[in-house]
């Protein structure tokens, strides 16, 4: 596989919906040398993450991520990402060899404007969908979304930085129910947050410790 040395830098659009996890169902999906961070009472935050990266990109793909918890190791915070998806063989390879992610590869159909949707598929398995409605514009902002990893036994903390016109939606997100990532329980209505000529640069991760397992991706 052929894919560009981090950073990334990716250029194209994203919808994201966050959503509260019950702590004890993410548990099952984060290593346990990572602490979860409760944001309320036996809840953390979990997000989805769909993006569509074009050609003015260092790679030209779609992307699918899903985080069951914020988490932390020492003094470093960060999402760790459970599950993600791509449409592009280089991209999937640079992500488990840079990045240390479980990239799989997944096809997506989308469907944009105002209301949208976006379907991702495994095969003929329905990964998850997700239904929306833009209602609000807002200003051109930047973004920061850290998140730790894991490379063999070393855990990685890295960063995306974002710059992109924000706008806010609603929508409903549907995991069927033999989805990888169903016990997640993410199905529901959601707030959406829309990230519109969007820059994303994925920046090279740092080590920040040793695990006491090693991540299968």
């Amino acid at each position: 596989m052929t894919y560009p040395s981090a950073p990334w830098t990716l250029k194209g659009c994203a919808v994201q919906t966050l959503r509260l996890v019950d702590a004890a169902r993410a548990r099952a999906f984060v290593p346990p040398d990572l602490a979860i961070v409760s944001v309320l009472p036996g809840k953390t935050l979990g997000l989805v993450y769909l993006a569509s990266y074009g050609p003015e990109s260092d790679l030209a793909y779609n992307e699918l991520i899903v985080v069951p918890a914020l988490t932390r190791y020492g003094k470093n915070l960060g999402f760790w990402i459970s599950h993600i998806y791509v449409d592009d063989p280089d991209s999937c390879a640079g992500g488990r060899e840079i990045w240390g992610l479980p990239k799989e590869l997944a096809q997506f159909s989308w469907q944009s404007g105002e209301t949208g949707q976006v379907l991702v598929r495994q095969d003929e398995r329905a990964l998850c969908t997700l239904n929306y409605t833009r209602l609000r514009r807002l200003w051109r902002q930047p973004f920061l979304q850290p998140a730790l990893s894991q490379l063999g036994v070393n855990l990685l903390w890295f960063k995306g930085t974002i710059t992109a016109g924000f706008g806010l939606g609603k929508g409903y997100l549907d995991v069927p129910f033999d989805s990888p990532f169903a016990a997640l329980a993410l199905s529901h209505a959601v707030r959406t947050f829309h990230f519109d000529e969007m820059t994303l640069v994925a920046h090279a991760p740092r080590v920040i410790g040793c695990s006491t397992a090693v991540r299968q991706t």
